[in-house]
């Protein structure tokens, strides 16, 4: 897969609408204009994240405690294997942009991802802020507390940062396979967060496999 092209998994087993309180208990999921989020039976959707209308969540993928996904009046796709870590905000453009994220992308502490694109493979830093039309490629780096501009490009290989963000310098060889870990390792953190849901707010809860 080319880091230039956007792939995002869909959900493969989206839970009932019904069963959506049940299966992520704690967490607030709503309708929009009778449109509910579609996610994955095996995503893990911490206590106290919101999650609002055209939203849809791929396998594997989890969105940790705090996190707010409002899909009201554009749509917002997350694909499989990305971790919005504790915080983040995700939200549209009405008359232009939906979001879109790819597999495997990663999403640092209390970031800002309003109507852009971040490739699969991406990785956008603690408290970064990416704007309306901009564009992430896999394996590029928005480094802690950036500010990505409307309709810029941070392109595979590259570190962002600063504000307004500008490249900072190339990424060496080894810093790749270091954000697909990060990833992993929060897929297989999230499965341990699921449990402890489990057990202490409610036995309905299946565990991530």
């Amino acid at each position: 897969m080319s880091s230039t092209e956007l792939t995002i998994t869909p959900p493969a087993d989206p839970v009932p609408a019904a069963e959506l309180a049940a299966r992520f208990p704690g967490a607030i999921i709503l309708p929009f204009d009778g449109i509910w989020p579609k996610i994955d039976a095996s995503c893990y959707v911490a206590p106290g994240a919101v999650v609002v209308g055209q939203v849809e969540i791929g396998p594997e993928s989890s969105i940790w405690y705090g996190c707010v996904l409002r899909g009201d009046v554009n749509h917002i796709h997350i694909g499989r294997g990305t971790n919005l870590q504790d915080g983040t905000i995700v939200h549209v453009s009405r008359l232009a942009h939906p979001t879109l994220i790819g597999d495997d992308v990663t999403i640092g502490h209390r970031a800002m991802i309003h109507a852009c694109t971040l490739m699969s493979g991406a990785f956008v830093g603690m408290s970064a802020t990416v704007l309306d039309g901009a564009v992430v490629e896999g394996g590029a780096i928005v480094g802690a507390g950036a500010l990505v501009g409307n309709d810029k490009r941070v392109t595979t290989g590259e570190l962002w940062g600063g504000v307004p963000a500008k490249k900072l310098r190339d990424l060496g060889e080894e810093g790749m396979p270091r954000l697909a870990a990060t990833a992993r390792h929060y897929s297989g953190l999230a499965a341990s967060h699921q449990e402890i849901a489990r057990e202490v707010l409610g036995s309905t809860v299946v565990p991530v496999s």
